[in-house]
């Protein structure tokens, strides 16, 4: 049953991110029907992706954080938030990007029949991993969007105003949603560092003194890049390459080790 609603959800990613990239040239009269077909064909995915992903992340009193079905709730709140936001923003170009993502990430958890690091957590620990999690999902979100900024910037100055870049909201608005989903993810990341901090008893023998580093590094990454847009005015192009740095790092940080440990030396 777990395969047959992975695959579904699969399906239904791929459609309506087909689904979305047709609208980009479609007119006006046709894109309020597509936009329909789009977000309920996500939205079923999704559904399908957090039942499944939840039935292998918990296993009886114990929680399996390994790396394919946390990348997949990761993929999954990263939908979540993506569909919520498009409600009020205009952000579905995004789907473009996530909804492919996320049926990869889905499929992985699908071919992969490890489940390594099921344990028992405290309360707080669970508080750490969650906040970790949320966190990593809205900054995922805001190098799609810087990535998006970018391009949008670069086909303006090229005045290539068709396709995607003419679907687009003006370059101030983008900016905008980029700076508010980085400081979104900056606090989150922040509350997760202080719980961590607070609930993690031995950070050598639980593997998690270089991810604490990377988080560290990539927190202050971060907070560089919101003190550089307040004080020195950094835009697009600037805050593309600082948001993929801290990214990249959070990325490292998350999935590197666990990467290692699981795949490489099977522990």
């Amino acid at each position: 049953m777990l395969t047959l609603l992975s695959l579904v959800a699969i399906v239904l990613y791929l459609f309506a991110a087909v689904r979305q990239w047709q609208r980009l040239g479609s007119s006006s009269s046709n894109s309020a029907g597509l936009r329909g077909q789009i977000l309920a064909g996500g939205t079923l995915a999704w559904v399908l992706q957090i039942s499944v992903t939840a039935q292998l992340l918990v296993q009886q009193d114990t929680l399996n954080l390994s790396i394919f079905p946390t990348g997949s709730l990761i993929a999954s709140i990263v939908v979540l938030i993506l569909l919520l936001s498009s409600l009020r923003q205009k952000l579905d170009n995004l789907f473009i990007g996530v909804f492919p993502m996320a049926g990869l990430t889905l499929l992985a958890t699908l071919i992969s029949s490890e489940s390594a690091g099921s344990k028992i957590y405290s309360l707080g620990v669970i508080a750490h991993i969650l906040l970790s999690i949320t966190a990593y999902s809205v900054l995922t979100l805001a190098a799609f969007q810087a990535v998006l900024l970018s391009r949008q910037e670069r086909a303006l100055k090229q005045h290539h105003t068709r396709g995607l870049v003419n679907s687009l909201p003006p370059l101030q608005v983008m900016e905008r949603l980029l700076f508010e989903m980085i400081f979104a993810g900056f606090l989150l990341l922040t509350a997760a560092l202080i719980t961590g901090a607070l609930f993690t008893e031995d950070l050598f023998a639980q593997h998690l003194a270089h991810k604490t580093l990377l988080s560290i590094i990539a927190w202050v990454v971060f907070a560089i890049l919101l003190g550089g847009r307040m004080l020195l005015g950094w835009r697009s192009r600037t805050a593309l390459r600082w948001t993929l740095a801290g990214f990249i790092l959070l990325m490292l940080a998350f999935f590197g080790s666990k990467a290692v440990l699981e795949l490489i030396l099977g522990s």
